[in-house]
């Protein structure tokens, strides 16, 4: 990737993640509401993603997007939902299009399946015995409004990408921590996701050659119920972590 990348949400978790692991591999312009407490790599752009006129120029010779921007609460109100991440989803979206971007990547959520953890599952279903695995095939389940939007992404990733060609990766992104992986907490372990594998997620998105797909983004920990198949697959993703390596907040020699 020679062009500019287009970072939204860029002083957030996930941001903060990506750029400290390959801010220094690519030439980007990072985006966000108000501006960072520290000095990001490349250009930045304040501006609300909702805003079209200032999504078309933040789009000026972007050759991909990295779209983490949106209320990133499990609770958030479908008020805020609906203006934050769907509307402005689409407005990225299209901007893109009309800017003529190769790639785009979505960071959608574990959130748009979390009603698969049904009573009857859990806490089975995040224990290493246990072989139930979602792999991005199966429909989105949201237990949330931000789950619902999330989903809502996903769809909208795939309108644009059969209308326009558009090539779409969405990350339903699990648990990221840095450091270390929750503690005391097994979903929080099945589904955790390292800094470092975040980073290199986001390297394999904007590498790798494939049309519209939908993946997990999880480290590769012995607890999952999220398969990595179609990630390794599709994307050449290659965790490097593994929640089960660290035995409280320290990684077991």
């Amino acid at each position: 990737m020679d062009d500019p990348v287009l970072l939204t949400g860029a002083t957030g978790r996930v941001g903060t993640a990506i750029l400290d692991g390959i801010g220094d591999d690519y030439e980007w312009r990072c985006l966000a509401r108000s501006p960072p407490e520290k000095e990001l790599p490349g250009e930045f752009v304040a501006a609300d993603i909702t805003d079209e006129d200032a999504m078309r120029d933040a789009m000026e010779g972007i050759g991909a997007v990295i779209h983490l921007a949106g209320d990133p609460r499990p609770e958030a109100p479908w008020s805020s939902v609906l203006e934050n991440n769907i509307d402005g989803t689409k407005t990225i979206l299209q901007a893109a299009v009309d800017e003529g971007v190769e790639k785009f990547v979505f960071a959608s959520s574990n959130h748009a399946v979390g009603a698969f953890e049904t009573d009857e599952r859990t806490p089975e279903m995040y224990r290493t015995h246990d072989e139930f695995r979602l792999d991005g095939t199966e429909l989105p389940r949201p237990g949330n409004f931000y789950g619902v939007s999330k989903a809502a992404g996903e769809t909208l990733c795939r309108y644009y990408h059969d209308q326009y060609d558009l090539d779409v990766v969405c990350l339903r992104i699990g648990n990221l921590t840095k450091n270390h992986p929750p503690i005391d907490y097994e979903r929080g372990q099945a589904m955790w996701l390292s800094h470092r594998d975040c980073a290199h997620l986001a390297e394999r998105s904007l590498e790798a050659d494939y049309d519209y797909e939908i993946v997990y983004g999880i480290s590769d920990n012995d607890r999952k119920y999220y398969s990595l198949e179609r990630a390794k697959e599709a994307l050449g993703y290659e965790p490097r972590d593994n929640s089960a390596e660290f035995d409280g907040k320290q990684r077991v020699k």
